[in-house]
């Protein structure tokens, strides 16, 4: 929940380096959340407004640690942009946000798993 918490807190920072576990937790939290969101809705006839309102509210964030797990591969955060093509585009998105980080410091800024962790 800190890494959640964490990508809120920098919720609109593009610049820097992002760990694999704080995207994927980040991920991984969010989605729980539409899901009971959602389910929440589904039981009070709202039918997925509410997940939906959510998303828009974090779509920032999500964009923003996007950029940055980006950043920790060396790559541009305009690649987020790959994702606009179906199916191909979210792949190559995948194995990007699971790759290793580039050790040692990159162009966007020291290498975030030697910095102090979170929580």
């Amino acid at each position: 929940m800190n890494w959640y918490l964490a990508v809120l807190k920098n919720y609109a920072g593009f610049s820097g380096r992002a760990r694999r576990t704080e995207y994927w937790m980040f991920v991984l939290f969010n989605g729980i959340i539409v899901l009971i969101l959602d389910g929440i809705g589904l039981v009070l006839k709202l039918s997925t407004y509410i997940g939906g309102a959510y998303s828009l509210l974090v779509l920032i964030p999500s964009l923003a640690v996007g950029v940055r797990r980006l950043h920790d591969i060396g790559r541009s955060g305009w690649w987020l942009l790959i994702g606009l093509i179906p199916v191909v585009g979210w792949i190559i998105l995948i194995v990007f946000a699971a790759k290793e980080g580039e050790p040692g410091e990159n162009a966007y800024g020291p290498n975030p798993k030697l910095a102090s962790p979170v929580g």
